[in-house]
């Protein structure tokens, strides 16, 4: 499977958290994904790039927060989290990147 722009466009960033680093116990790794993202496209866009066997993608959507400025009322982005979860022996080292 070669990799494209279109793999890149579908993964944003790693999310690292305790909750995140606690799912990586097991092999699970979660990614921040855009909001029009389908599941079928993310698990393609894993694979291609970090060449793992993908065996299951869970989505959330986390609306955004209404936050104040300076008494100014604004928003947060909404953003769609994907948890990857892996074949047995395949990993994700996140801290080397791309």
């Amino acid at each position: 499977m070669s990799v494209s722009a279109r793999h890149y466009d579908s993964i944003l960033s790693p999310i690292i958290t305790e909750k995140t680093t606690i799912l990586s116990e097991n092999n699970q790794v979660v990614f921040e994904v855009p909001v029009s993202a389908t599941k079928p496209e993310i698990k393609e866009a894993i694979e291609a790039l970090f060449k793992v066997s993908v065996t299951a993608v869970n989505t959330i959507k986390v609306k955004g927060k209404t936050k104040r400025f300076r008494g100014i009322a604004g928003r947060r982005k909404d953003i769609k989290k994907a948890i990857i979860t892996l074949k047995d022996g395949d990993e994700i080292d996140i801290a080397t990147g791309l």
